[in-house]
């Protein structure tokens, strides 16, 4: 573990005045912070953490927790239980489906988007190229998927991993065979399409609502393992690149934010050296309303707000550590979010 201080490090004036929620990957707990790193709200809910925790703008709650179905595999951000709870906890609505994994959220017309895992078809499966041979489980290989439902449970759309040009997009020689393709973000664009993050294969990908087939696609893998992609306002993409395992001489992590027609790289974030930002997994990236950017680097807990040109404005890392199934003591963060003080988010609650 690094030496370090936690809580509270930096906060200089150009940081973005704001609330910031997280939740510990480990624990039952979502917490929201004030510019000082004081927490001014939190939720104790059943469960972990399935990944990450919103809010909506009636000022409720969105989360995943984990469920003891699924799988028969373990993943960081497994997920199953879908609930929005309000101010106080209490459960305005529910949703299960316990092959639910990493991202979740509650739409503006109330359905729900989530990512999802299932068995691969077999003739699918031996299409699969790359990883490391013999690592499928006995079950054979599984898949991502993203759905979207109402509230009751319909499906109203979805999408496969399987659909693609599965032999254009090998897993990278050192991932495991046991799933194609590690679907860590499901984003909504405005369109009704979906930008999806595909881990194992260092690809993004927007799929069609209309044609439910993809209708742009970049793989990276100088992106090594990316999370939370999203389209700005400007059109442009912003990720979290991990870094793992790629061809760079020093292992790090790096923000990207490019143009999608072009792939022409519009900014980026690397720290200075560039190996004191690293995580190997999880990870997340949010541009604010001011321009800044607020980070991320989930493998160690650290949130921060960078400007434009990089200067560090406001820094917490998170205080708790708990133990995690590998049996380690962990204070992992998945992704952070911040809220404006006048946002409906907020609305005066704090």
């Amino acid at each position: 573990m690094r030496p370090r201080n936690f809580g509270l490090r930096v906060s200089e004036p150009e940081a973005t005045k704001g609330f910031t929620l997280y939740s510990p990957l480990w624990r039952p707990n979502t917490y929201l912070l004030d510019m000082a790193g004081e927490v001014v709200h939190e939720w104790a809910l059943p469960g972990n953490p399935g990944g990450y925790s919103r809010l909506l703008p009636n000022g409720n709650l969105f989360y995943g927790s984990a469920t003891e179905g699924g799988p028969p595999f373990k993943g960081g951000a497994s997920g199953g239980l879908m609930r929005e709870v309000d101010w106080d906890g209490n459960v305005i609505m529910e949703y299960r489906d316990d092959w639910q994994h990493h991202d979740c959220r509650r739409l503006e017309n109330g359905n729900i988007l989530y990512a999802s895992w299932e068995l691969m078809p077999e003739e699918a499966a031996k299409r699969v190229q790359g990883g490391i041979p013999g690592t499928e489980l006995p079950e054979g290989m599984f898949n991502d998927l993203f759905k979207e439902v109402t509230p009751d449970g319909e499906t109203v759309w979805e999408w496969h991993t399987y659909e693609m040009d599965i032999e254009d997009y090998p897993i990278h020689p050192s991932n495991q065979r046991r799933v194609y393709a590690w679907m860590n973000t499901c984003f909504p664009l405005e369109n009704g399409d979906v930008l999806i993050s595909l881990r194992q294969i260092n690809t993004i990908a927007i799929i069609s609502k209309s044609t439910q087939k993809i209708r742009w696609i970049r793989r990276d893998d100088s992106w090594g393992g990316q999370h939370d992609c999203q389209m700005l306002k400007n059109g442009n993409i912003i990720l979290f690149a991990n870094g793992m395992n790629t061809s760079a001489p020093h292992t790090h992590s790096f923000i990207t934010e490019f143009n999608p027609d072009s792939n022409e790289t519009v900014w980026e974030y690397r720290d200075d050296p560039m190996t004191f930002f690293y995580s190997h997994h999880i990870s997340g990236v949010e541009r604010l309303w001011t321009g800044n950017t607020l980070i991320c680097e989930g493998s160690f807990g650290r949130i921060f707000e960078v400007t434009p040109d990089g200067k560090i404005v406001w820094e917490f890392i998170n205080p708790h550590f708990d133990l995690m199934f590998m049996g380690d003591h962990v204070n992992w963060v998945f992704r952070a979010l911040r809220y404006a003080p006048d946002s409906p988010e907020i609305g005066g609650r704090v």
